[in-house]
């Protein structure tokens, strides 16, 4: 069950159909989600269609829609900002800028292999194509970013089909793979066992000793389950 604006919904089993990936889902659970709703869903409209047939109840008037470990002020003064932003049209994507975005990407990806094939596989050409490439590929993982964000174009269709083309034609990964984790992160980011990335690498990206000893802990506590298991 989670909340959203104020109204419960039990999403036990939508949440395995969820076009997010459930993980995004279970991550909410027992908590208020709008802002996360919010953001990630641009048509909320459409999405509300599918929300009826899940709403089991709501709030009581003296039940806060918001987590005890969080100020009232803060989220007032974040959703206040959010809706002057969207106001001001700062949300809004300029498509001639993101088509510039993705022409300089062919540019520089079709020039670092040109100049290998015209002046050869030598040091100087070597070093030349690699920095034209290393920079396009850089740059596709940022205009892929966006796009996995559906922050391009309006219909989330187009943006998933220009992902594909971008990570999983120019870059190589998968973009499936790519939406599945990141969606998780913004979802709770910075959040220990609920962000992947800090999952991927805890005690690279983990700082202070409370979360340190988190990390530690919890290792020792899955070695041991699984000692436990062979034994």
């Amino acid at each position: 069950w989670l909340v959203v604006d104020r109204k419960v919904y039990d999403v036990s089993q939508f949440s395995k159909r969820h076009p997010g990936g459930s993980r995004v889902i279970s991550h909410y659970a027992g908590q208020d989600a709008t802002d996360a709703f919010v953001a990630f869903h641009n048509d909320k409209t459409l999405v509300k269609k599918y929300l009826k047939s899940l709403l089991i109840g709501e709030l009581a008037p003296d039940q806060p829609s918001f987590e005890s470990n969080k100020k009232k002020s803060l989220l007032e003064d974040f959703r206040e900002l959010r809706c002057t932003i969207e106001k001001m049209g700062l949300l809004r994507p300029n498509y001639f800028f993101f088509f510039l975005i993705f022409l300089h990407l062919l540019v520089l990806d079709a020039a670092s292999w040109l100049v290998l094939w015209y002046f050869g596989v030598s040091l100087v050409p070597f070093l030349v194509g690699m920095v034209f490439f290393t920079t396009a590929q850089i740059q596709m993982g940022w205009f892929q970013h966006d796009l996995g964000h559906c922050s391009v174009f309006r219909k989330p269709r187009w943006n998933r089909l220009l992902q594909i083309v971008v990570i999983n034609m120019l870059k190589g990964l998968p973009a499936s793979w790519w939406n599945h984790l990141h969606n998780q992160h913004h979802a709770k980011p910075n959040c220990f066992r609920k962000d992947p990335d800090l999952n991927m690498h805890p005690l690279l990206f983990s700082l202070g000793k409370t979360l340190s000893l988190e990390v530690c802990k919890s290792r020792f506590s899955h070695r041991k389950l699984e000692c436990d298991k062979c034994l």
